[in-house]
């Protein structure tokens, strides 16, 4: 096999062409990005989230460049909205070959200070919604004879974080849910794993450093106090998400791919 051989074998790895894609949180940052990354490499994207109009410009995003996308409005945390959004698109395409489950919240606050309709919130979004929607595609993934299920967890799946008591909570049951699944259902041919990004700079960051009343330059010249020395971006976790989705980790599952400028190292 010559070098323009192995290239060409590699690109194919990467393809996902062919391939319906259902992303949650996509109409901004993180999921923005997966979105985006997964159409480039030639899948038809669902846009799922609750804020319809910046799911629309995801779309938009994703149409101009010459790709297929559609956004669906959907409550993550209602059993009823994720049946009906995953009828429509099994309906619309007849498959549903890859679930990336990042809808998420982050509310900084300690155990004393968070009330408990906060807490069933931040639950709800960010780890019922994935038990809901892998409920409701897995038996369509198996009837097509398989997929890949790519959560999004956290650095804070994996230690504490100051103030975060729900999102580390939330964020740690993503990830061991993640492991659980993926023992279940590695007999269907469904590949189940999580990605774990660091501080990524995105409305969520802009969110929590609001919440914590403190400045926003110094804010951020901590989230990038790493080896790497950055705040990582939406595309750096994308294409995390990318080699996860895709056949060039088509013996990757269970697993937790912490990609966070080395900030856990």
């Amino acid at each position: 096999m010559n070098m323009q051989e192995i290239r060409n074998r590699a690109g194919q790895l990467l393809s996902l062409e062919g391939k319906v894609a259902l992303v949650t949180g996509s109409a901004s940052g993180i999921g923005r990005g997966i979105a985006i990354r997964l159409a480039e490499m030639g899948a038809t994207i669902v846009v799922l989230d609750k804020n319809l109009e910046g799911g629309r410009e995801t779309v938009t995003t994703i149409v101009q460049a010459g790709a297929r996308a559609v956004a669906l409005a959907c409550d993550v945390r209602s059993r009823s909205d994720c049946q009906r959004a995953v009828a429509e698109v099994v309906a619309a395409y007849g498959r549903i070959d890859i679930l990336c489950n990042n809808a998420g919240i982050a509310i900084r606050k300690d155990v004393l200070m968070l009330e408990e309709e906060e807490w069933d919130l931040v639950l709800g979004v960010t780890l019922k919604s994935v038990y809901l929607l892998s409920r409701e595609v897995i038996p369509h993934m198996i009837r097509g004879g398989g997929g890949s299920i790519i959560n999004t967890g956290s650095g804070w799946s994996l230690k504490g974080g100051p103030k975060a008591v729900s999102y580390c909570a939330a964020k740690g049951g993503v990830m061991n849910l993640t492991r659980a699944m993926a023992i279940d259902h590695g007999k269907d041919n469904i590949r189940v794993n999580c990605v774990c990004p660091g501080d990524i700079d995105t409305p969520m960051l802009a969110s929590e450093c609001r919440q914590l009343g403190e400045d926003a330059n110094q804010f951020m010249k901590e989230a990038a106090n790493r080896p790497l020395a950055r705040v990582g971006t939406p595309d750096d976790v994308a294409n995390a998400v990318l080699f996860l989705a895709s056949d060039m980790s088509k013996w990757v599952t269970g697993a937790s791919l912490v990609v966070d400028g080395g900030g856990l190292a």
